[in-house]
């Protein structure tokens, strides 16, 4: 169905639910009641129609969609819950698990022939990242990554699992490595008369433990970890690429540039919105394409939680400065 039919066909759809409404409104408020009540019943029947036509929208727009493309955003810190952590109003990212079911509704959608995935990210937590990597690799259709300021670390892991990826010659890009952290507060422990009493089954069972100095054999321990989940990264990043894991390694995590980026390969071309756009329209062989954002439905609660938390956060950065401590070692790409 081509989009000037679809046009038409929402509008005609639209035009039938305002002219219900208006009959609907008209009998139920204006031609019974006289009086001043007439004057309400026109008022009541106005909104009435605009009711409908808002309603006569949303079936048109359910029942003809006009979009081809599919575009879900991963902005922000990446993490299971947001980056929320444990102050209010510090998150900034959509939880990873809402970023899924936005990428697997548009797998289902069958008229989201294409997925843009837009990118906006600094990276975060391995296995969501891995999460969101996997439902885009899944999509069956065309699949295009578009940085746009930051597409680094766990964000470039997810780039990877798409067909093409895209950014602005001035994006910062790449940051292929992971890090392992674990604060270490073991002299400030001592200072203030904390002792630490291991109570643990198996040797290594408290490694990187904050309030105990790691040993040697501790320390090699985790970063063989790190190592194992860097290699994994860069197998990923090679296949996805298309490049020699030679080359990924050779980055030695750096961030680049878009044009620079582009000419290591690590990104397939540079544009705008417009030429992402283009692209895409070539790919599904069409002269144009049109995109609808998939986003999760945030309800009025939830935006008034957030409100909240955002201006007590901010009222409170004002005063002290917070330090998140982890009893446990935490990997971050």
């Amino acid at each position: 169905m081509n989009d000037r039919l679809t046009r038409l066909l929402q509008l005609a759809i639209v035009l039938v639910a305002a002219v219900v409404a208006a009959l609907v409104g008209w009998a139920l408020f204006y031609a019974t009641p006289r009086s001043l009540v007439e004057l309400l019943g026109i008022l009541l029947v106005i909104g009435t129609v605009l009711v409908g036509l808002r309603i006569g929208g949303q079936i048109a727009s359910s029942a003809f969609p006009s979009y081809d493309v599919a575009e879900v955003a991963v902005e922000g810190p990446i993490s299971r819950d947001g980056g929320r952590g444990p102050l209010p109003g510090r998150g900034s990212g959509m939880p990873a698990d809402d970023i899924v079911e936005q990428i697997d509704s548009a797998a289902d959608d069958e008229h989201a022939e294409a997925l843009l995935l837009k990118l906006n990210t600094p990276g975060g937590e391995v296995l969501p990242s891995d999460d969101i990597r996997r439902a885009a690799a899944a999509f069956d259709g065309p699949t295009v990554a578009y940085a746009t300021d930051v597409c680094a670390s766990g964000g470039y892991w997810i780039a990877s699992g798409c067909d093409e990826l895209w950014s602005h010659d001035a994006s910062v890009v790449g940051s292929i490595g992971v890090i392992g952290s674990s604060v270490n507060a073991s002299e400030l422990a001592d200072k203030l008369g904390v002792s630490y009493e291991r109570f643990a089954a198996g040797k290594y069972k408290d490694a990187g433990n904050a309030l105990k100095e790691p040993t040697e054999d501790e320390r090699e321990y985790l970063q063989g970890l790190i190592d194992d989940y860097y290699d994994d990264f860069v197998e990923r990043v090679a296949e996805g690429r298309d490049m020699d894991p030679g080359a990924i390694r050779d980055t030695e995590a750096r961030i680049y540039l878009g044009d620079e980026a582009h000419e290591l390969g690590l990104v397939d071309s540079l544009g705008t919105r417009d030429d992402v756009e283009s692209r895409l329209a070539d790919l599904l062989d069409r002269d144009e394409v049109s995109v609808e954002e998939f986003t999760p439905e945030v309800g009025l609660a939830d935006r008034l939680r957030g409100g909240v938390e955002t201006a007590a956060y901010s009222f409170g950065a004002g005063l002290a400065s917070a330090v998140d401590v982890d009893d446990g070692f935490t990997f971050r790409f």
